[in-house]
């Protein structure tokens, strides 16, 4: 089954299989087609189905757990091939947020209780299952607007669900909260992305607090966040002249504390600018000045915004030289990691694998993850047309961009094709087949 794959897709599959023993690392290819062409739920079992793979189910149990002590290896290899297929200039933006996926078992390693953002009709404020801290780059396609990337994620889990899987003695898991594990994400990305340009990272108001902010701005990031409409800011300090200077250092953070809704309330000093937000041009009516914030250790860049549905937002930049147009577009460009969530979720089966081992679960997250960013790539340099034909769909919009399950579809289906081309090439298919062929492959969804 694993010779459906050629092209590009299997050449980065084999650039990420190197790392892995030599024993098991041919294992990789046949695993991640079977789970490009497994349907209906997504469980493992349906992968090795797919893949023709079910003789040697227990092995590729195994290699699962042993791919996730691999991961943030493979995940550096793997944007080092989207810096090679996009080609970014300047700024590297990346979003990190977190996001549950819903199991079900009491023996599921690092599962436990969770905030569900996400309720649907049930109302249900919690979820049982795992909670995955997560970082994508951010790029946006000349046609489609932001997409999402998504590389690394890390597992959070509860310092009692810790104990009571006993992950520290069977694992080596130690506790960690999200703000630590998101700032491991940065560093991360520093690391190996610090050659393509200045990294900003643009994360949800709930990681914008001291221990996250530490340590990403010693990395050299640039950090964009919402900030409360209630947080402690004062005014820049004025400087003092170098032969008026007294003894110790000079200050850092003002005397007189800034209100934002003081300063959102008042009438003067708006402005108005146009600016691309959500893939859409309009125009934003805002205010923005400099103040000193603790949580930082110095001076941020304030924006606020005037919404014309609901109150105004502040958001603040860590670069005092940032543009406002480059804040907004960051915080708007942030909403693609949601849509990762989504796509994972609904399009690649997070959370159904049904596997119990903590890296196991690992492992069968970031090949999700990395299956969404490939078929981005793939789809990158591709025309609309090529990768969805909305003729046979009359009631929808031709306009509207290819959703990532018609980009992994079309992928789907020039493999297919290209099997068949294969097969054909040695013995001509009869004109009947051919036409057979091309309508059987407009049914594969």
């Amino acid at each position: 089954m694993a010779r459906l794959l050629n092209g590009d897709v299997k050449g980065w599959i084999d650039r990420l299989a190197k790392p892995l023993d030599a024993r098991i690392s041919w294992r990789l290819l046949p695993l991640l087609t079977g789970l490009l062409f497994a349907t209906g739920r997504r469980t493992v079992s349906s992968w090795l189905r797919a893949g023709g793979l079910s003789n040697d189910h227990q092995d590729y149990y195994y290699f699962l757990s042993s791919l996730g002590h691999k991961v943030k290896l493979l995940a550096a290899l793997l944007a080092q091939i989207a810096v090679e297929v996009i080609v970014p200039k300047g700024r590297l933006l990346v979003a990190i947020d977190d996001t549950p996926s819903q199991r079900y078992g009491a023996k599921v390693e690092g599962a436990g209780i969770h905030h569900n953002p996400t309720p649907g009709p049930a109302g249900a404020p919690f979820l049982y299952g795992h909670n995955w801290v997560t970082l994508a780059s951010v790029v946006r396609h000349p046609l489609w607007g932001a997409i999402g990337l998504p590389f690394l994620a890390c597992m959070y889990v509860r310092r009692k669900d810790i104990a009571a899987h006993h992950l520290t003695l069977l694992r080596k898991v130690t506790f960690q909260t999200k703000l630590d594990m998101a700032a491991g994400l940065v560093r991360w990305a520093a690391t190996w992305l610090h050659h393509v340009g200045a990294l900003w990272v643009v994360v949800d108001g709930a990681y914008a607090k001291r221990p996250f902010l530490k340590e990403a701005l010693a990395t050299g990031a640039i950090v964009v966040s919402r900030l409360r409409k209630d947080a402690a800011l004062f005014d820049v300090p004025v400087p003092i002249p170098a032969g008026k200077r007294g003894r110790g250092r000079p200050r850092m953070y003002g005397e007189t504390k800034i209100s934002l809704a003081k300063r959102a309330g008042q009438k003067r000093g708006w402005q108005t600018a146009p600016m691309v937000l959500y893939g859409k041009e309009t125009t934003k009516r805002y205010k923005t000045f400099l103040a000193t914030y603790r949580p930082v250790g110095g001076q941020i860049r304030v924006v606020l915004v005037d919404e014309e549905e609901g109150p105004w937002r502040a958001y603040f930049c860590t670069q005092v030289e940032a543009t406002v147009v480059e804040i907004l577009e960051a915080v708007a460009d942030r909403a693609a990691i949601e849509q990762v969530f989504h796509d994972i979720k609904e399009v690649h089966g997070v959370g159904q694998a049904q596997v119990r081992n903590y890296w196991s679960n690992v492992a069968v997250y970031h090949v999700k993850l990395w299956w969404h960013t490939m078929i981005e790539l793939w789809a990158w340099h591709r025309p609309a047309k090529v990768l969805v034909d909305r003729r046979s769909s009359p009631w929808d919009d031709e306009a509207r961009r290819p959703s990532h399950a018609d980009r992994r579809n079309a992928l789907r289906r020039h493999c297919l094709m290209d099997e068949f081309h294969a097969a054909t090439a040695i013995a001509p298919a009869p004109r009947k087949i051919k036409t057979l062929w091309r309508q059987l492959l407009g049914l594969v969804a």
